[in-house]
C-alpha cells in the first residue's frame, strides 16, 4: 500500500474511533511484514515521547497522544507499521499473543480499565517489567510498571507485531 493510501486510511480510521471508543466492526488485520525496523527503534521512539500532553483522539507529539494514538504513531514512524486506530482492534490483530512471562520489548500490552473484561487501554512494553502509555486527561505519556496494582488488576494479555528477528535482546 502506498504511503498516501495509508496515510488517508489512517486518517479515516481515526476519525471514525479512539482509545476506548466502540469502532464499527473491522475485519481481521494483520500487520505487514518488517523489513529493517527493530524494537529498538520502537523504544527509542516510545520512551522519546514521554512527557507529552495526553488528548481523546490525539495521533500526534503536536496534538498529544491517547493511548492508541501513541502506539500507532511510535509503529508507524520508527517500524513503518500501520496498526488500527483503536485498542479494540488492536487486541483482534492475527498476531502472536505473548504470555506475561514472555513478553520482549515492542511487545503491545492490554488493559481492561473501565471495568468489565473489555479492553480500554494498551501500551507498549519497554522491558524490565515497564511499558510506555498515555494514561488519561490531564496526565501526560509515562512509563509505568505491570507490576502495580492497578496495571497488574486490568491486565488483558499482550500481543507481539514486531517479527522476532527483529526484536530488542533481553539481558
Amino acid at each position: 500500500m502506498h504511503s498516501t493510501a495509508r496515510l488517508t486510511l489512517l486518517a479515516f480510521v481515526a476519525l471514525l474511533s479512539a482509545c476506548a471508543s466502540s469502532p464499527p466492526s473491522a475485519p481481521d488485520y494483520s500487520p505487514p511484514p518488517v523489513v529493517d525496523a527493530s524494537a529498538n527503534d520502537v523504544l527509542i521512539s516510545a520512551i522519546g515521547l514521554v512527557g507529552t500532553p495526553y488528548r481523546y483522539g490525539g495521533n500526534t507529539p503536536d496534538s498529544g497522544f491517547d493511548c492508541s494514538g501513541l502506539i500507532g504513531y511510535v509503529y508507524r514512524n520508527s517500524a513503518g507499521i500501520s496498526l488500527p486506530r483503536s485498542t479494540r482492534e488492536m487486541i483482534k490483530l492475527r498476531a502472536p499473543n505473548v504470555g506475561r512471562d514472555q513478553l520482549q520489548s515492542g511487545d503491545l500490552v492490554f488493559f481492561a480499565t473501565s471495568g468489565g473484561g473489555q479492553v480500554s487501554h494498551a501500551g507498549i512494553y519497554v522491558g524490565e517489567g515497564r511499558f510506555v502509555h498515555a494514561p488519561s486527561s490531564g496526565g501526560t505519556v509515562r512509563l509505568d510498571y505491570l507490576s502495580q496494582t492497578y496495571w497488574q488488576k486490568s491486565y488483558l494479555g499482550a500481543k507481539r507485531v514486531l517479527a522476532p528477528s527483529h526484536l530488542a535482546q533481553q539481558p
